[in-house]
C-alpha cells in the first residue's frame, strides 16, 4: 500500500493517467465487505476499489493475489479510482 501522504500528493497525476474509461489491470491486494482493492499496473501510488455494487448477484469476489482487468468508471473525492471489473461486466450483460 502506498504511504497515506503519497496518494493525495499524486492525485492529479493519477487522474491524468487513469481517466474514466481507461482499461486497467492489476492485482487484488485486499478483500473487504465493500469489494476488493487493486494495485494497478503502471500506477504504483493508486489503490482502486472494485465495489460490489458492480458485481452481479451470485458471483464471488476475486481471491487475494488474483490478476484482474477492468475499466475506470469514477474518481472519488477521497482519492480513489473506482473500477468495474471485466468479469463483472461480462456476467451482467
Amino acid at each position: 500500500m502506498p504511504a497515506a501522504d503519497v496518494v493525495p500528493a499524486g492525485w492529479a497525476a493519477t487522474v491524468a493517467a487513469l481517466p474514466v474509461g481507461t482499461p486497467v489491470a492489476g492485482e487484488v491486494i485486499g478483500r473487504q465487505p465493500f469489494g476488493v482493492l487493486l494495485r494497478m499496473d503502471g500506477v504504483p501510488n493508486a489503490i482502486a476499489p472494485a465495489e460490489i455494487t458492480s458485481m452481479p448477484q451470485g458471483m464471488d469476489l476475486p481471491a487475494l493475489g488474483a490478476l484482474v482487468r477492468g475499466e475506470v468508471f469514477w474518481h472519488a473525492d477521497n482519492h480513489q479510482v473506482r473500477v468495474r471489473l471485466d468479469e463483472w461486466r461480462a456476467a451482467d450483460e
